[in-house]
């Protein structure tokens, strides 16, 4: 395969750049740099490690009843989902967990489905601890946030919060981790890392958010950067979300989607002050107050 055919392979299995390391051996920054372009000549025998690893079946092996072992089911996928850490007993899973002391004693009644045919109800059978997103009907990583994330998280969803509080709408800012059933159906629940929503109907005590936000805002990281960027910016923008904040730590930028008035994007430094588009204008965020948070 090309590289770009590998490119192709790794999105419709889902897998982030550190599952096709897992998989394959090769390190993580190798990989991270041929499917980013910088290595232009990679090697043919790492490329051919590569092939391997996104040739070889999803690892999803079996599926349980969930009605009847929904427990069951929650402990033992881990054996199955993909997610990052230690590989152990061929499966990739954390390296301790409370998995590796169950015994499943229920019979599988039926094959995993191929990605795009997973549901809700599978969702909600994954344990809490494996953070994972379902996205039409596929089931993506998420990983664990660094930080910097975390600290761009937190002070940005303050400023949203400010900013929603001096124009004296009934708005309500929150982060992850919620879910949100973005298009009211059983094959996509996602989790932002912010959303805003002004939803008068929205009571607030639901396990999860049912429609599309006004606001989203996201926070790349290594895991997430390209579903961030490219699957969840075309689902944010076709379920009716008015606004996509994107932000970049490492190349300390801000692309802001206002979608009802331009498909493309405004770009922003670190430096800037961003007004926020759902306001229409009565508010910004000087971002420079975040990046200051970020040096303690």
């Amino acid at each position: 395969m090309t590289v770009k055919e590998l490119k192709k392979r790794k999105k419709e299995l889902g897998y982030t750049n550190a599952m096709v390391s897992e998989r394959s051996g090769v390190p993580l920054g190798t990989v991270q740099k041929i499917f980013s372009g910088a290595t232009k000549n990679p090697r043919i025998d790492t490329l051919e490690a590569i092939e391997t690893a996104l040739k070889e079946t999803l690892p999803f092996e079996f599926r349980y009843d969930v009605s009847a072992f929904r427990d069951h089911v929650a402990q033992d996928m881990a054996d199955y989902i993909p997610v990052s850490g230690e590989m152990q007993d061929g499966g990739a899973r954390p390296a301790a967990s409370r998995v590796d002391l169950w015994k499943p004693s229920a019979i599988p009644t039926e094959r995993w489905p191929k990605q795009g045919s997973y549901t809700t109800d599978d969702y909600y059978a994954i344990p809490d601890e494996l953070r994972v997103e379902l996205i039409d009907g596929c089931i993506y990583d998420l990983g664990s946030p660094n930080v910097a994330h975390q600290r761009i998280v937190f002070n940005l969803a303050k400023a949203f919060d400010r900013c929603t509080e001096e124009q004296g709408r009934e708005c309500e800012v929150l982060s992850a981790p919620l879910d949100v059933r973005l298009d009211r159906d059983d094959m996509t629940m996602v989790e932002p890392d912010i959303i805003i929503v002004c939803d008068p109907g929205w009571e607030g005590d639901e396990t999860y958010y049912d429609g599309a936000p006004e606001l989203i805002a996201e926070v790349l990281s290594p895991s997430t950067r390209d579903r961030d960027c490219t699957i969840k910016l075309r689902k944010y923008m076709n379920a009716g979300v008015k606004e996509y904040w994107i932000v970049d730590p490492k190349n300390m930028k801000v692309l802001v989607y206002v979608f009802e008035e331009d498909p493309m994007p405004t770009q922003y430094s670190f430096d800037d002050t961003i007004s926020v588009g759902i306001s229409g204008g009565k508010c910004s965020i000087d971002f420079s107050k975040i990046k200051r948070k970020l040096s303690k």
